[in-house]
């Protein structure tokens, strides 16, 4: 799936959540995490963990198609 690097970033900062927070809400490691927004693609299942743990419905953090 293709993330936004943006939106995800914006959803963390409305959370409140640094790196670590969102990597214990979701149990995304950190280090896939940073890896997830340099690359921009994750498979669905961590897209919905991440979106899980933002509290936000997953359209939020994917990349809009034109």
């Amino acid at each position: 799936m293709k993330i936004s690097r943006q939106r995800l970033e914006l959803c963390q900062a409305q959370a409140g959540m640094n790196a670590a927070q969102l990597s214990e809400a979701s149990g995304v490691s950190r280090q896939q995490i940073s890896t997830i927004k340099g690359r921009g693609t994750c498979n669905p299942i961590t897209a919905a963990k991440l979106a899980r743990g933002l509290g936000v419905p997953l359209e939020s953090i994917l990349e809009k198609e034109d």
